[in-house]
């Protein structure tokens, strides 16, 4: 329906003749001309200034693009078989079995057994002809789509618009990233080889095991921060209920935001399970502000997923009155016994904070349209409300305003916090070199067509160059790259939304997180506009200058650094 109001020329003659009629364009106010632009955009990205034909061929290209997108997620998470006597009987307890086939459904990454993971890493990214083809067809569909429509690649037609702008940019972030972390991530490479030839000192005479590969990678970062720190989540659990971590939060929006979140009655048939929680979110002055419906637990037939999503955003309305957001806040925690409190692991209640800033830039928009309501805007700039929102959980000035043991009332003590935060730097370079190796993928995938070589030996040169850990024959990692789909061309917009994230942490709470001087602004200037303003005129607002990519790039790397005990010690 979209594609086909994206090329209808009457609509868009109407529109046209608006943006060109200076005298009623001038009366507008910024944001309705935003608005005005963002459908001409669409607009032009649809084909509409081609003849019939070709903008015929466009809308057949987007359908096509949809088709293969929703095959490709399909495919990029059907299991493997194979005949269960290629592997040794001693493994085989560790995969599904079907008949004489051993079924394998993911990496296996957290297992202690080195040859599960490398048997679950060749097999379940052993290539699938049909998955490549797709693949293929898809990235070559998004080409021709671009050029159709006027731009040199599938890349400069999905940056238009963003923080970034341009594949260049991105090119440049990347690349600068990759050299600040390089020497760094080959420090991290070498202490999970020495732990892993620590750990099989009987195989240290085998090639495979004098390197590092990249099924060992996860594994021995997770053995590494727990040998380190011994980072037991059982030890954490306790002292965040999820009650706990609700009052948490309605804290926190209280002091910076001067916001409450009160739980409502529902209406029978207004939830889709009883489980549901409906959240009103108050304003001290300004008063009701939207609803959240809070979708916590696991359901057998609920997608295993945290995310965010809007039921209808925000708009004003002809009458003049404002439409309230509504949105949806799904986690996947599981169900306490009867009786007992739902205890969050110390990373699902990073990840409540995460979706809730998400939640929060839903509900302080006061965005003109729903076009561009609350999380509605450029996908790098998305991000940052909901990254900022966990360098709060990680501050121990407002960890311990909520964290007390269920039981006992007891806080939760300032050095298990501090072992936490600094437990995440164990390999951190190393992990964020993978984000940067996946995000340098993709843009090469999005970039210029034909491609040079095949998608697999693209992998291969990127992966070595880009990643350091050896590419393994006859894998394709890239057919189980399920982001290609949602994110194509923009997987850096994790990367680059952290690094802003990080500098309006440090420049602007990280000396008081409750400041509510701070906090109003950062309504003002990033949280109320939506997608109706330029995203770097928003970052720009609230830091008071425009971060260059050396900016972006220090402030990743100096999270690296970042002493929390400072944070810590200062309170």
């Amino acid at each position: 329906m979209v594609e086909k109001l994206n090329t209808d020329v009457e609509l868009c003659q109407s529109l046209r003749r608006l943006l060109a009629d200076e005298v009623v364009m001038n009366s507008l106010d910024p944001e309705t001309r935003r608005v005005a632009e963002l459908f001409m955009f669409d607009f032009e990205i649809s084909g509409i200034h081609l003849d019939e034909e070709k903008r015929k061929k466009a809308v057949n290209l987007n359908v096509r693009i949809l088709d293969l997108c929703n095959e490709f997620l399909t495919g990029a998470h059907l299991p493997n078989k194979i005949d269960k006597h290629v592997l040794p009987e001693h493994i085989w307890c560790n995969f599904s079995a079907e008949g004489n086939y051993l079924q394998i459904a993911g990496l296996h990454a957290d297992c202690p057994d080195d040859l599960v993971r490398e048997a679950a890493y060749k097999i379940f990214l052993h290539p699938n002809t049909e998955q490549l083809s797709r693949l293929e067809e898809l990235l070559a569909s998004r080409n021709s789509l671009a050029q159709l429509v006027g731009y040199d690649t599938f890349a400069h037609r999905a940056l238009q618009g963003t923080m970034a702008k341009n594949p260049e940019t991105v090119g440049e972030f990347l690349e600068k990233l990759s050299d600040q972390l390089s020497k760094r991530t080959q420090e991290d490479f070498e202490i999970m080889k020495k732990m892993k030839m620590k750990l099989n000192p009987q195989n240290s005479a085998g090639i495979l095991f004098q390197k590092l590969m990249p099924w060992d990678h996860p594994y021995y970062s997770g053995l590494l921060r727990a040998e380190r720190y011994n980072i037991d989540p059982g030890l954490y659990c306790p002292f965040f209920s999820l009650g706990a971590c609700m009052e948490g939060l309605n804290s926190l929006f209280s002091q910076l935001l001067g916001i409450s979140l009160y739980a409502e009655q529902t209406q029978r048939g207004e939830v889709w399970s009883e489980d549901v929680r409906k959240l009103a979110v108050v304003h001290e002055t300004e008063g009701l502000l939207g609803y959240i419906y809070c979708d916590f637990f696991q359901r057998p037939d609920k997608p295993h997923q945290d995310c965010h999503f809007t039921v209808h955003g925000g708009r004003l309305k002809e009458n003049g009155e404002y439409q309230l957001p509504v949105v949806v806040l799904m986690l996947s925690l599981p169900h306490s016994a009867r009786g007992a409190p739902t205890l969050l692991s110390p990373g699902m209640m990073e990840n409540l904070f995460h979706e809730m800033g998400h939640a929060m830039h839903s509900m302080l928009g006061r965005t003109r349209y729903q076009h561009v309501t609350g999380t509605r805007c450029a996908t790098d700039f998305a991000e940052v409300p909901s990254i900022l929102m966990e360098y709060f959980a990680n501050d121990y000035r407002v960890v311990n305003q909520f964290a007390r043991h269920y039981k006992t009332g007891q806080p939760l003590p300032k050095n298990m916090v501090s072992r936490l935060c600094e437990s995440k730097k164990v390999c951190a370079a190393a992990d964020m070199q993978l984000q940067v190796f996946y995000a340098a993928l993709d843009q090469i995938y999005h970039g210029k067509h034909p491609l040079k070589k095949s998608t697999t030996e693209i992998l291969k040169e990127t992966q070595e160059k880009v990643y350091g850990l050896p590419y393994v024959p006859n894998t394709a990692w890239q057919l189980r790259f399920s982001h290609l789909v949602g994110y194509g061309a923009k997987y850096y917009s994790y990367l680059m939304s952290r690094a802003v994230a990080s500098m309006v942490w440090k420049q602007c709470f990280a000396q008081d997180p409750f400041d509510r001087a701070m906090g109003e602004r950062y309504r003002r200037e990033m949280l109320a506009h939506g997608g109706g303003k330029e995203p770097i005129l928003m970052v720009q607002g609230m830091l008071q200058k425009s971060p260059s990519v050396e900016d972006l790039v220090d402030a990743l790397v100096s999270d690296l650094d970042q002493d929390f005990e400072t944070f810590i010690m200062d309170s």
